[in-house]
């Protein structure tokens, strides 16, 4: 990887094959983001093809980070935050595109110190942490995967994402957790010009997989938040 230049954004994705998706994430950041910024590509695929296309590519403004061998899917993303060189990280999925500047609003979000994650997509409880659902916030529990931002170096205080998770599946929603533990509030920032296309490892997994990998995910959730009520918006924090 090439040496890092601070900066005020790092815009972080995860590859895990499917070049055409990582081509128009790149694409759409470079034409679209507005702030001082890098891009940091974690190649997670394991195929020679997708690193010899990265190495090709990088350049000032873009860093790429190859796992071998590939790494689960949290650990693959602290690898991503570890190198970034930007106060604050926007981890993206590759499968969405931006058709604007959806970077700016999401680095104004993080200007409020309460505001420990940001993004376009919130759940909310259905006030038990045993099921959550989209909500439009602006006030949530957690922000999903697909594209959330938040300071770097509350990441690291609060230790990444946990290594365990290493289908992505419910890791967006413990993150969210770990960052808000200290009182930190999960904002929607919506309006943003982007476009989720199709997530080709939810796709590429058969149902029976992903239904078994889910579940793993989600108890391993529950073991450490079942009992903190405090965290869900609007919910009086005593147990059930």
């Amino acid at each position: 990887m090439l040496p890092a230049s601070p900066r005020a954004v790092t815009l972080l994705t995860v590859v895990h094959g499917w070049k055409p998706d990582a081509e128009r994430w790149l694409l759409s950041v470079f034409t679209h983001c507005k702030a001082d910024f890098e891009a940091v590509i974690v190649d997670n695929s394991g195929d020679a093809r997708i690193a010899g296309w990265l190495e090709g590519r990088a350049a000032e403004r873009l860093r790429t980070l190859r796992l071998d061998p590939p790494a689960g899917f949290a650990a693959a993303v602290n690898a991503g935050i570890e190198a970034a060189a930007g106060e604050v990280c926007i981890l993206f999925d590759p499968s969405v595109e931006l058709t604007g500047d959806a970077i700016g609003p999401l680095i104004d979000a993080l200007g409020d110190p309460a505001v420990a994650v940001a993004g376009p997509f919130g759940l909310r409880s259905k006030d038990t942490v045993k099921e959550f659902a989209e909500h439009p916030g602006p006030d949530v529990d957690a922000i999903e995967g697909y594209c959330m931002a938040f300071r770097r170096a509350d990441a690291i205080a609060a230790g990444g994402m946990d290594p365990k998770f290493r289908f992505y599946r419910i890791a967006d929603i413990d993150f969210s957790f770990r960052l808000r533990d200290h009182g930190g509030r999960a904002r929607v920032v919506s309006g943003l010009p982007l476009t989720r296309h199709e997530h080709r490892v939810w796709e590429a997994t058969s149902q029976e997989e992903r239904d078994r990998l889910s579940r793993r995910n989600f108890y391993r959730f529950l073991d450490r938040w079942r009992t903190r009520f405090d965290m869900l918006v609007g919910r009086d924090p005593t147990p059930q």
